[in-house]
């Protein structure tokens, strides 16, 4: 249930309504407030100002008149120019990038902010009562009410100057990868080395694993399995960690996740076997699966490979014939570059999670360097050695990446993925620029294969101007 409530909360912050209703809400008790106020005679202190008049029945009317339909007109504007730059940016960086645009709190507030201010403008002046109006009543004013709603356009003015460089800042191709980029420098501080329990320090040896879950699993083990499937169809985008330990800690299980955040799902697959059988019962089955949130999209709740694809294919798009701007490409590269130069020197997680008392409880994906270094260079690889900019730049980055590592596998990956590079180059460029990239990678493997590494790697850059 937690999972669901996660996502619920998660989608209304990517929504484009929740914020200008809660606005719009607030806009309504505001001006009950101040219309209370008034007719209390809270405001008898503004005639001791001389330079604030009292406004009569009509001109109060036309002023609250004027704000409102200039209000819903702007909003109405505004709205065009957001969903006008949201198709530009999907068009052109990619329909992934939809929920980056529609999740932006500078539009969500800056259209909740006209819309505010055109219902409180509407309350308000309903209330207004000039002495023709009705028989007997006297005429009303909320003095304090319509000087509120001055304030709120003085607001509205000023969103509405933000809101014009806030637009185009934030479709600037820089901004969306700074954007997407820091976002995952973020996760990655964030969920590493935190993971679902504590991380089995006896990782060879792994203590308590059931036989039915070893490979040399027989078919009869095979039946102390309890297959558990799934309810609904859709990509996983969040697993209640704390639940499931919870859940096998109290019924004494040991799991097994056959998905990840941002796989697809389908209902009837597998979504996670537990051991023993017998000890799963329908409720059990039913607790498990609401640890489990899925939806229509990826999202990166918990979904590192989300953020990496995003950049990933903001850099492919960008090396495409048809657009051929490597400097894009560039910038995605240094980004990735940042966050595996993060990951490199961080201690990740391993498959057999434990409980408190040590007793193991989950099995996991496993989750590598290695895996990451494919999914974002290994991705990119096919593209960038076709372009001399984005090869120079893609070799550079790797080598900014080494400089954070000082384990012998992680340095391993990081040469076999410029071995391959250079394999890739080989085939896709001529001339000048064949031979450019290619004396830059067996620099890069030669730096990569000697013990002093790092020095050679800060040496070769200094030499070619990148960034030590």
């Amino acid at each position: 249930m937690r999972a669901r409530l996660v996502r619920f909360a998660n989608e209304l912050g990517e929504s484009y309504w929740f914020v200008p209703t809660v606005m719009a809400i607030a806009a309504l008790l505001l001006a009950g407030a101040m219309v209370w106020l008034d007719s209390h005679h809270m405001a008898t202190w503004m005639d001791r100002l001389p330079w604030l008049y009292a406004a009569r029945p009509s001109g109060a009317r036309s002023l609250l008149s004027s704000i409102g339909g200039s209000m819903i007109g702007v909003a109405g504007t505004t709205f065009s120019v957001t969903i006008a730059a949201v198709v530009y940016a999907s068009g052109q960086y990619g329909p992934r990038l939809l929920s980056n645009f529609m999740s932006d709190r500078g539009n969500q507030v800056t259209l909740g902010t006209f819309i505010a201010t055109f219902l409180y403008s509407l309350v308000v002046l309903r209330t207004i009562r000039s002495p023709d109006d009705a028989a007997g009543e006297a005429a009303f004013v909320p003095q304090l009410a319509v000087l509120v709603g001055l304030l709120l356009v003085l607001c509205s003015i000023a969103v509405l100057i933000y809101f014009i460089h806030h637009v185009p800042s934030r479709i600037h191709i820089n901004s969306v990868i700074e954007r997407i980029g820091n976002r995952l420098l973020r996760e990655i501080e964030h969920r590493f080395p935190d993971s679902i329990g504590h991380p089995s320090r006896q990782a060879k040896e792994r203590p308590g694993i059931p036989a039915a879950f070893t490979s040399a699993a027989t078919p009869t083990m095979l039946h102390q399995r309890k297959c558990i499937p799934a309810s609904e169809t859709g990509y996983v985008q969040l697993i209640d960690a704390d639940a499931l330990l919870e859940i096998t800690s109290e019924r004494d299980l040991i799991i097994r996740l056959q998905y990840q955040p941002g796989d697809f799902v389908h209902r009837g697959s597998t979504l996670i076997e537990a051991w023993p059988a017998e000890r799963v019962d329908d409720d059990t089955i039913e607790a498990l699966r609401d640890t489990f949130a899925a939806g229509s999209r990826r999202t990166a709740l918990q979904d590192l490979r989300f953020l990496i694809d995003e950049l990933v294919e903001i850099a492919a798009r960008a090396l495409s014939p048809g657009v051929n701007d490597p400097f894009t490409a560039n910038s995605c590269l240094d980004w990735l570059g940042a966050a595996l130069a993060d990951l490199g020197g961080r201690d990740l997680p391993e498959r057999l999670r434990v409980d408190n008392g040590g007793k193991p409880r989950v099995i996991t994906h496993p989750v590598t360097f290695a895996g990451f270094v494919d999914r974002a260079f290994g991705a990119l690889a096919q593209y960038a050695s076709a372009d001399m900019i984005a090869g120079q730049r893609f070799l550079a980055v790797v080598g900014d990446v080494a400089l954070g590592c000082d384990a012998p596998d992680r340095l391993e990956k990081l040469a076999s993925l410029t071995r391959q590079f250079r394999d890739l180059a080989d085939e896709a460029l001529t001339g000048v620029n064949h031979d450019v990239v290619l004396r830059h990678a067996d620099e890069m493997l030669h730096a990569l294969a000697a013990s002093d590494h790092k020095r050679l790697l800060r040496d070769r850059q200094a030499c070619l101007g990148e960034t030590a």
